[in-house]
C-alpha cells in the first residue's frame, strides 16, 4: 500500500507546466501576444509557482488576493499565506494590456511563459514594505527589491513553457519528485530544514535533535538570488555533501535545493518557507532564531511567535522551534539556553563576522564550532576569492 503524504497547502498540487503536445501552438500564439519582461525574482517565482511549490497559487496574485496577504497574511479565500507573488510592469506596458487577454512573459527577450491578465492595478510601496518587512527602509535587500519593481502590478494565472536552467540538477528536485522520493523511503514525519549559509554545529545539532523525533530530514538549502555577501551557492552545496557524507545517516536524509530568491522578511518569510515545505511534502518544519532575518530588523524569535498566529489545523505543518545552539565546555557537549545552566564564559559562540574573519585569514574555527571538512572548503573558498580580487 502506497504511503499517504502531507497534503500539499489548499488540497491540490499546482501544475502550471504546459503540456508537452500543445507547447508549439501556444508558443506561436505567444509570439503575436505583448510582451511583458521578468527579472530574475520573477523568473524563479514564476518557475515555482509551474512545479507547485507554491501552491494554492496558479499564477502571480490579483489585487483581492495581494491586498489580503498584505494585511492580513492569508489568500482572499481565508487561506494562510504570508507573503506576496507579484508580476510588476511599467505604466506604459501595462497600458497595452487588457483585462481578460492574454500576454507573453520574456526573460531575455526569449517567451518563457504566457498570463491570463485578470488584473492590472497599482500599490503603495512604502505603504506594503512596511507592512510585510516591518521597515520602509530601502537598506532593507527585501524593501529596495520592492521599489526597484515597476510601479504596475498584473494578477492572473500563467502556463509556463520552459523553467530557467536547473542550478544543481541532481538535487534540483520538483515538489511532485520530492513527494515520491519520500514515499519511496517509507516515511511518515518529515521536517524541513530551511537555509542559505554553511551549516555549522548548531545547525547539525538541531537537524538531528529534531531528526530523533521524525523518520527522515529533507535538508533544501535556498540556492536562488541571496544578499552579495551572502555565502555563493556551489560553495554551500560542497559544504553540505561532506557533511551528509560524513556526519548524518545516508538513509535519513534528502538533499535537495529550492530555487527561490530571498525576500529577508523575517517571520512572515518563515511561514512561507515552511507553507512551500508542505508542500514538497514536509510534516515539520525546523524555525530557528532570527528566521530569513536581515539586519536587526526582526527580534530574536519573531519568527517562532508568528506561528502561534495561525490555528496549527490552518497551516497544516508542524513547526519545530529551536533557541540558538552552541558548545558549551562545561556540558562537553552541544546545548541551548534550554538545556545547558552554565555562564556564557563556558560556551563557543562565535559571530558571523568573527567566523569570515577567520576563515578570510585561512584560520580554522574552533572543531566544536564548525566540522573540519566545511571549514575547509570555506577557507579555500574565501582565498580563491581573494585571489580573483587581487586579479581585478
Amino acid at each position: 500500500m502506497q504511503q499517504e503524504l502531507i497534503d500539499p497547502h489548499g488540497g491540490k498540487l499546482i501544475n502550471r507546466m504546459a503540456p508537452q503536445e500543445l507547447l508549439e501552438d501556444l508558443r506561436s500564439e505567444a509570439a503575436n501576444l505583448p510582451k511583458i519582461p521578468i527579472n530574475a525574482r520573477e523568473q524563479s517565482d514564476l518557475d515555482l509557482i509551474a512545479v507547485g511549490a507554491f501552491s494554492p497559487l496558479e499564477g502571480f496574485m490579483s489585487s483581492d488576493d495581494y491586498r489580503s496577504v498584505v494585511n492580513n497574511m492569508r489568500l482572499s479565500n481565508g487561506l494562510p499565506w504570508s507573503l506576496p507573488v507579484t508580476l510588476s510592469t511599467t505604466e506604459d506596458v501595462a497600458r497595452s494590456l487588457s483585462i481578460g487577454s492574454k500576454a507573453a512573459l520574456t526573460r531575455d527577450e526569449k517567451i518563457v511563459a504566457t498570463i491570463e491578465v485578470q488584473d492590472i492595478f497599482s500599490y503603495d510601496k512604502v505603504s506594503d514594505a512596511e507592512k510585510v518587512f516591518r521597515t520602509s527602509e530601502e537598506a532593507h535587500p527585501g524593501v529596495r527589491a520592492m521599489y526597484a519593481q515597476g510601479e504596475i502590478l498584473i494578477g492572473g494565472p500563467v502556463t509556463v513553457f520552459e523553467r530557467a536552467p536547473l542550478q544543481f540538477p541532481k538535487y534540483n528536485r520538483t515538489p511532485a519528485e520530492t513527494r515520491k522520493l519520500i514515499q519511496e523511503k517509507g516515511w511518515k514525519t518529515v521536517v524541513g530544514f530551511q537555509t542559505r549559509n554553511p551549516v555549522h554545529r548548531a545547525h547539525e545539532y538541531i537537524q538531528k535533535c529534531a531528526l530523533e523525533t521524525v523518520d527522515g530530514l529533507l535538508l533544501h538549502p535556498l540556492v536562488g538570488e541571496t544578499k552579495s555577501d551572502d555565502v555563493p551557492a556551489d560553495v554551500r552545496m560542497k559544504c553540505y555533501e561532506v557533511l551528509l557524507e560524513n556526519y548524518y545517516p545516508r538513509d535519513r536524509v534528502i538533499l535537495g535545493v529550492l530555487p527561490a530568491a530571498m525576500r529577508y522578511a523575517g517571520p512572515r518569510e518563515a511561514i512561507f518557507h515552511a507553507l512551500i515545505r508542505k508542500n514538497y511534502g514536509c510534516t515539520h518544519f525546523i524555525v530557528g532564531r532570527d528566521h530569513a532575518g536581515v539586519g536587526n530588523y526582526y527580534g530574536t524569535y519573531d519568527a517562532q511567535k508568528l506561528f502561534d498566529e495561525f490555528e496549527p489545523s490552518e497551516l497544516g505543518i508542524t513547526p519545530m522551534k529551536f533557541e540558538h545552539a552552541f558548545w558549551c565546555n562545561q556540558c562537553e557537549a552541544m546545548a541551548s539556553t534550554k538545556t545547558c545552566p552554565h555562564p556564557e564564559s563556558s560556551r563557543v559562540v562565535l559571530s558571523g563576522t568573527k567566523v569570515r574573519n577567520m576563515l578570510a585569514s585561512g584560520q580554522m574555527p574552533p572543531k566544536e564550532f564548525s566540522r573540519p571538512e566545511v571549514a575547509q572548503i570555506l577557507i579555500e573558498a574565501y582565498r580563491s576569492r581573494q585571489s580573483v580580487a587581487d586579479l581585478a
